[in-house]
């Protein structure tokens, strides 16, 4: 049969990512408690095209999944793109892949414990000058608002918070660590279940540690420099204000 992607094209114009997007599928992750993960993700995938030819073949790029079915993580993932690269004839190769990540936590007073859910995503490219690969990982958090705290006679307005970290690094890493250190930047972590007596920990934890958005990126990015196996980082906090009628955001990335 005619091979219609081949064919050439003759609008001398280059594609840089051609792919397929949206794709769920079943991976497993390292998990620093149980060994691995069972997580269904969604996956991007892309290469580039040069002029001459009409398209891809977009069905590679299942078949290299299929193929590395069970073996997609943090130590597997440059090989992969160097799969496509090769698979596809491209000279540049990009994968997105987001997913829940979940973490077993403890309450702070009774001890219950409950399954917390984080969103993670691995991102890379390859086009034979740049090999960069970026693990992100979202973590809700809650912060009290110092201003309030200040100038109010009693309480202070708290809110659920977003803290969306990025990451480059040299050696392998445990995706707890961060989300550990991120909820210990906050004025007070998030838990899934909570008994009265947390209930009542938390709230008061968060009072006595009162942060703006401005304090909870500045204090992760000086917990991060203090790691030297991160190379690059961007942090992003947003909180979805509760006494506003919009969200406060702070960003920091190093360069």
């Amino acid at each position: 049969m005619v091979d219609v992607q081949n064919l050439e094209d003759h609008r001398n114009i280059d594609i840089q990512k051609v792919g397929v997007k949206g794709i769920k599928y079943p991976i497993i992750v390292l998990d620093k408690a149980n060994d691995t993960q069972h997580v269904n993700a969604a996956i991007n995938m892309y290469v580039n095209l040069p002029h001459r030819f009409k398209g891809t073949h977009m069905s590679r790029f299942v078949e290299i999944l299929n193929e590395y079915r069970g073996q997609i993580n943090i130590k597997t993932f440059r090989k992969i793109l160097y799969k496509m690269k090769g698979k596809l004839n491209a000279e540049s190769a990009h994968i997105e892949i987001s997913f829940p990540y979940f973490v077993e936590k403890t309450a702070p007073v009774s001890g219950a414990k409950s399954l917390m859910e984080y969103q993670c995503s691995f991102c890379g490219e390859n086009n034979g000058k740049k090999d960069d690969f970026l693990v992100g990982i979202s973590v809700p958090v809650t912060t009290a608002c110092p201003c309030s705290k200040e100038i109010s006679d009693a309480g202070a307005h708290n809110q659920r918070s977003t803290v969306r970290v990025k990451l480059k690094f040299e050696k392998f890493f445990w995706i707890e660590d961060v989300i550990r250190l991120v909820e210990k930047s906050a004025s007070s972590e998030i838990f899934s279940l909570l008994k009265r007596a947390d209930e009542k920990y938390v709230t008061e934890e968060a009072y006595e540690n009162p942060m703006f958005v401005e304090d909870v990126v500045r204090t992760i990015a000086e917990k991060l420099n203090k790691i030297p196996n991160f190379t690059w980082y961007s942090i992003e906090a947003e909180n979805m204000e509760s006494i506003h009628n919009h969200n406060a955001y702070a960003y920091i990335e190093k360069t």
